[in-house]
Parts: C-alpha cells; structure tokens; sequence
C-alpha cells in the first residue's frame, strides 16, 4: 500500500500532466508515441577536466510520466540519441536526448520514479 507521500507525488504528477503540459511525440527509430510532458530546464555542474566545476543549462528537459513512455507496446527509458518532436503553431522543434560530459540523459524527477525528467538538446526545427 503506498505511503501518504507516495499518493500526493502521484497526485501532483496527475496535475502536472493535467494542467501544466503538452502533447509532444517521442521517437526511436521507427517507432514513436504521444505522450504529455511538462517542461522544465536543468542546470548541471560539470567537471572541466581541470579540477574545477562549470555550469552548463541543458537546452530542454521534458517531464513525462514514467508509465507513459511505452514503445513498441512495452515500458521504455529514455535513450541518448531518442528524439522528442514539440509542435508550436507552424513549426516543429527537434530535440536529441542528451546531456552535457558524462552526465545521464534522463533522471527520476521524484522518489518515487512517477517521473522521468529527460535532459535534451535542440537539434532542428521544421517549418520555417
């Protein structure tokens, strides 16, 4: 049974999805889905390669359910190099799974693993 935390997380991932989200398209390779993601940014503290930290922004991150990501009919996690394809009136925006150095390209956003916080970089946009 879950706790009391675990219930509001997911409550307040419904209502992210409900009323703070938008239909984007997700693809690897041949195969894709529409799911709701939130969006949000990362800031990520980086190794320099000299002993030191830097600070880099990832360009996007979509928030999605963890339970919606299926592909091919089967539960997914985010991979480098997937896409994720957001539609703003005439224009296409193209994302690439990705993160900066070697950091993973997707994280749990909460304890729970409700939701997958997917760090991504824009590649294209179509319809200009």
């Amino acid at each position: 049974m879950p706790d009391l935390l675990e219930t509001g997380q997911q409550w307040l991932a419904d209502q992210l999805k409900t009323h703070a989200s938008r239909s984007v398209i997700y693809v690897r390779g041949g195969e894709q889905v529409a799911v709701r993601a939130t969006i949000g940014r990362t800031l990520l503290k980086l190794d320099d390669g000299y002993g030191g930290v830097r600070m880099e922004w990832t360009d996007r991150d979509f928030l999605i359910p963890a339970a919606d990501l299926m592909l091919a009919g089967s539960p997914a996690t985010p991979q480098r190099g997937d896409r994720i394809r957001e539609t703003s009136g005439s224009q296409t925006f193209v994302f690439e799974v990705m993160a900066p150095g070697k950091e993973p390209p997707w994280r749990w956003s909460d304890p729970f693993r409700k939701m997958l916080r997917i760090h991504t970089k824009h590649t294209a946009t179509e319809g200009l």
